[in-house]
C-alpha cells in the first residue's frame, strides 16, 4: 500500500474512533482515584481502559495502521485539550455562595501537570507500539492467528504505558513494593482483560470486516506516528 494513497473513513470507523476517545477520556477523568478491590489497590480506570486497546486492536487490524494513527493522535489531542481545560478551570477564583468549590477541585485536581505528563507519554508510546506490532505481525502471519497478534500487541503496549505512567505518576508517592504490586496488578489486569476478551474481539472483527468488506495488509508503509513531520 502507498503511503500517499487518499484515504476514506467510513462510518463504522468512525464510530469506533468516537467510542475510543469516549473511553480514554473517560478513563483519563477517574485514573487519579485508587480503589481497592480483593485487598488489592488500583486505579479506577482499569474498568475501562482496556477497551481502548480492543478498538484499537479493531482499528488496526481491518482498516490498518494508517488510518489507526488518526485515531491514536485524535485521543492524544482531545485528552490534551481536556487536561488543559481542567488545569485552567480549578485556577478560576469560585463565588462565596458555592460550597461545592473545594470538591470539585479535588476531583479535577488529579488531573497534575505530573498526572497529565504520565498519561501522554503512557499513551503514546502505548497505543503507537501495540498498533505497529500488531500491524507488523499481520505481514509476518499472512493474516492467520488473530488472537497471536491482539494478545501479543497489547503484552508489548501495556508493558510501555503501564510502566510509563505509574512511574512518572506515583514514583516517590508510595513505598516501593507497593508502587510494585500496584504496577503489576494493573499490567496483569490489563492483559488479562484483552485475552478474556478475544471473542469479542474476534466477533466485532468479523463483523466489520464483512460489513466494510475492509481487510487492510500495511504492506510498505511507513510506521512514522509523525506524518508530514519528517519525510515518510
Amino acid at each position: 500500500m502507498n503511503d500517499k494513497q487518499p484515504m476514506q473513513l467510513s462510518a463504522t470507523f468512525l464510530v469506533i474512533t468516537s467510542l475510543f476517545v469516549t473511553c480514554l477520556l473517560i478513563t483519563n477523568i477517574v485514573a487519579g482515584r485508587l480503589v481497592q478491590i480483593f485487598g488489592l489497590t488500583i486505579t479506577a480506570d482499569l474498568f475501562l481502559f482496556p477497551v481502548t486497546y480492543i478498538f484499537g486492536d479493531v482499528l488496526t487490524e481491518v482498516y490498518g495502521y494508517r488510518k489507526s494513527r488518526i485515531t491514536i493522535w485524535l485521543g492524544f489531542g482531545s485528552n490534551l485539550l481536556m487536561a488543559l481545560i481542567f488545569l485552567s478551570v480549578i485556577q478560576m477564583p469560585v463565588p462565596g455562595f458555592w460550597q461545592d468549590g473545594a470538591a470539585y477541585t479535588t476531583v479535577l485536581g488529579a488531573n497534575t501537570p505530573r498526572i497529565v505528563a504520565a498519561s501522554l507519554a503512557a499513551y503514546f508510546c502505548g497505543e503507537f507500539s501495540n498498533s505497529m506490532i500488531l500491524s507488523k505481525l499481520k505481514i509476518a502471519t499472512n493474516g492467520r492467528f488473530l488472537w497471536l497478534r491482539t494478545i501479543g500487541s497489547t503484552l508489548v503496549g501495556q508493558s510501555f504505558d503501564t510502566g510509563i505512567f505509574m512511574t512518572i505518576a506515583f514514583w516517590g508517592m508510595f513505598p516501593i513494593e507497593e508502587f510494585i504490586s500496584m504496577t503489576l496488578v494493573q499490567y496483569v489486569w490489563k492483559v488479562s482483560y484483552e485475552i478474556l476478551a478475544t471473542p469479542v474481539t474476534y466477533y466485532i472483527i468479523s463483523s466489520i470486516k464483512k460489513k466494510d468488506r475492509c481487510d487492510t495488509y500495511d504492506k510498505g508503509i511507513s510506521y512514522n506516528p509523525f506524518p508530514g513531520l519528517f519525510r515518510e
